[in-house]
């Protein structure tokens, strides 16, 4: 209990330093209501990219951002409407924003953000969410096997078995996530995409967003700034093969993307082999410079093994070993889904407005313990308006929004006697998801640089579980929840290229179906987690220095826990605990130095990401102060990278856990501390031919990659997932 109101006064006082700052004596100007390019650290960009050519992409319209390991760039001046696509001469999309618009948006949020373009991860293998996202202070991604893995922002989903929740996923403004808040990351192609959004917690009001975790947006290139042909081929250890095509281009009014990938891996560990097939396409119309629609097809197949998790010694002595009884059950995970969407945008005068609306069908055929077949059918549609004008002499900027997910999920469950053969039917359900969320967030600037954010959330979901199998009786139940999630905060522009921010929010996040939430009065009385998160940060740039730091403090009612049976292997129940406290700093910074060493203009960069978790009970009647399990509480990622202008870039890095965290409630069993060693090289001068080599645990240290949570857990306990050992990846890829 002691540390956690000193992490409060430490919030409290650092709030008074900013508020007071005498020490900045930085003068406001006009410019100031510009806001700043993103500077959370990732990975750097390995080239400037050439705007000479007629169709590639310029370092401002490739998404090159100021973070870790960018060349002091100079600030994002605000895009005029949409007047042009850079680098093309084609007019810029109205439903998809170019990197540079937005960065300008992202960053009129005053909480943690990270807008992360694709020449952050496309010179890498590009086969996880984790190879995008890895560098993003706060974003914890823990692999589990293959392209499989738990990704959580501020502890959210922290005790997730399989499967994710606690974030809303988006792909161009569009939600992919089940209607009752599950999703997968097999989805998810990191080839497919321009960019990549992150609002961390309460900071995803923007597309009304109000879970713990936040949003993230997948953002998909158009016609009008894609390559006109683009092709890639990666290959490497333990049978990795990818390949990727892509085509783009405009006709007139319209314009189209496409790409196809495909992906497979034999897998570092026994039974593990997976394989997946994505097309990823969006087609639209400008029928006026105000006026525009755009069409989406999202179609995916993935087929998977799954290894299951070992104990700690089987983990740490027999890695590449898979849990006998998966391998028995042959137990796998196999889906097929069809997303289709359509978005457009309208602009009067100082306001636009976007709407749309989306289906999404899936059959998901999931020998486990038991043999689960299910079809999803999820629809719903969207409006957001927002209005940007002077009123009063004051700037204000109003966004409004309306967001409706509805879907079933029809699943049959089987016993799987062996070899993941049907036996005789073990349950059948219908499960019925609806949710209807209002939200507004206005942005009201006292001072040309310094905003008044307010906003708010209502969210009316239903969960309903019809039984269709009464042999073990009936389990059929319903649930209704009307969460209201306000938030306000500050955001000030110290000068055009630093910001200093704070915010108080509320979240909620209703539960999923993912387990039987009507089986018992226990289960039927689960409740919404809600939270109340505190913010302070600041973000910037100087010459050669960047910086993004944020602290944070959750104090969560309900928390939602899914704990594995220790009989049950694979299968978890939903606890809501009753007070816990989520709070962190995440930080980024990035240096340049021993610059014009080998040739003019070349760089060292030392860039590291830093995420710090504390997470405990808060005087629990069972656990007491205990740590929540499942999360370190130190990560960190650092590297030295050598930068050339003409294209060519090397260096080592490396993932570093240097403290051990707990497997379970009663904080018995530990992961152990682990560090891994990395290193890449590679060439990208922005067009034509690149390539890399990049390698990866290049000690073959053995570690525990990702843990899945129990209330007490022995030596015996299956739990574990190890990580992957030594590995070398290369690529090349070939744009025009």
């Amino acid at each position: 209990m002691s540390s956690m109101p000193s992490f409060r006064r430490v919030l409290l006082a650092s709030a008074a330093v900013v508020a007071s700052a005498p020490w900045l004596g930085v003068a406001a100007s006009a410019q100031s209501r510009d806001p700043l390019p993103p500077v959370t650290v990732q990975a750097p960009d390995p080239a400037p990219r050439p705007a000479a050519r007629p169709k590639p992409r310029t370092a401002a319209s490739s998404g090159r951002t100021v973070r870790a390991g960018r060349r002091g760039a100079a600030p994002v001046q605000p895009v005029a409407g949409a007047a042009s696509e850079p680098g093309s001469g084609a007019p810029a999309s109205l439903t998809v924003p170019t990197t540079a618009q937005a960065r300008q948006e992202i960053q009129r949020i005053p909480g943690g953000v990270a807008l992360v373009p694709d020449t952050e991860f496309k010179n890498s293998p590009a086969s996880t969410v984790k190879d995008a996202l890895g560098w993003v202070p706060g974003v914890l991604i823990q692999q589990r096997w293959g392209p499989d893995g738990r990704i959580s922002i501020r502890g959210s989903g922290l005790s997730r078995a399989y499967g994710n929740r606690g974030i809303n996923p988006l792909m161009d403004g569009i939600p992919i996530n089940t209607a009752d808040g599950l999703f997968d990351l097999y989805e998810i192609d990191p080839t497919a995409y321009r960019y990549i959004e992150v609002y961390k917690g309460a900071n995803g009001l923007r597309y009304g967003a109000n879970s713990l975790g936040g949003a993230i947006n997948f953002v998909m290139p158009t016609g009008r700034n894609a390559p006109e042909f683009e092709a890639r081929i990666d290959g490497g250890s333990f049978g990795y093969l990818k390949s990727q095509v892509a085509t783009g281009g405009v006709a007139g009014a319209a314009d189209w993307y496409m790409t196809m990938s495909a992906q497979r891996e034999d897998g570092y560990r026994e039974h593990s082999k997976t394989d997946a097939e994505r097309l990823n396409a969006n087609v639209g119309y400008q029928f006026s410079p105000d006026a525009e629609t755009r069409f989406y097809l999202n179609v995916s197949r993935w087929r998977a093994q799954i290894p299951g998790e070992v104990t700690k010694d089987q983990a740490l002595n027999s890695p590449r070993a898979a849990n006998p009884v998966w391998v028995q059950q042959d137990q796998q995970r196999n889906i097929d889904s069809v997303r289709v969407a359509n978005k457009t945008t309208l602009r009067f005068g100082e306001t636009s407005v976007d709407f749309g609306a989306f289906v999404l069908e899936r059959h998901v055929m999931h020998p486990i313990y038991q043999w689960l077949d299910f079809h999803v059918h999820d629809y719903g549609g969207f409006t957001r308006a927002t209005d940007d004008r002077f009123i009063g002499g004051f700037r204000n900027r109003l966004i409004t929004g309306l967001n409706i997910q509805n879907g079933t999920i029809d699943i049959n469950q089987y016993w799987n006697v062996g070899a993941a053969v049907k036996g005789p039917l073990a349950a059948s359900y219908l499960w019925k998801s609806q949710n209807v969320s209002a939200y507004a967030d206005n942005s009201f600037y006292l001072l040309p640089n310094v905003a008044l954010v307010a906003g708010a959330q209502f969210l009316h979901a239903v969960r309903d579980q019809q039984d269709r199998f009464l042999a073990n009786g009936d389990q059929s139940g319903r649930r209704v929840y009307n969460p209201f999630s306000p938030k306000i905060g500050v955001l000030w522009d110290v000068d055009p290229a630093w910001q200093v921010y704070g915010n108080i929010s509320r979240s909620a996040e209703v539960p999923t179906y993912d387990v039987t939430t009507f089986a018992s009065p226990a289960s039927t009385d689960i409740n919404a987690q809600t939270a109340t998160t505190y913010e302070i940060g600041t973000r910037g740039r100087r010459p050669d220095l960047t910086w993004d730091v944020s602290l944070y403090r959750a104090e969560i009612r309900n928390e939602l826990q899914c704990l594995t049976s220790p009989t049950t292997p694979g299968a978890c129940t939903i606890r809501n605990a009753d007070r816990t406290v989520h709070q962190g700093v995440e930080a980024g910074f990035g240096v340049a130095f021993l610059k014009s060493t080998f040739a003019q203009e070349d760089r060292f960069w030392f860039n590291v990401a830093y995420t710090y978790s504390d997470f405990r009970f808060d005087g629990d009647a069972t656990w007491g102060n205990n740590q929540l399990p499942a999360v370190p509480a130190h990560y960190v990622r650092a590297e030295v990278l050598y930068k050339h202008a003409s294209g060519f870039y090397a260096g080592p890095n490396v993932e570093w856990m240097p403290q051990a965290f707990f497997a379970d409630n009663a904080n018995t069993l530990t992961v152990d501390p682990y560090a891994l060693l990395n290193f890449k090289l590679g060439y990208d001068d922005g067009t034509g031919w690149s390539g890399y080599i990049e390698g990866r645990n290049l000690l073959d240290k053995r570690y525990i990659s990702t843990t899945i949570a129990v209330e007490t857990a022995t030596a015996a306990s299956a739990l574990f997932n190890p990580g992957m050992g030594r590995a070398v990846f290369g690529g090349l890829r070939y744009r025009m």
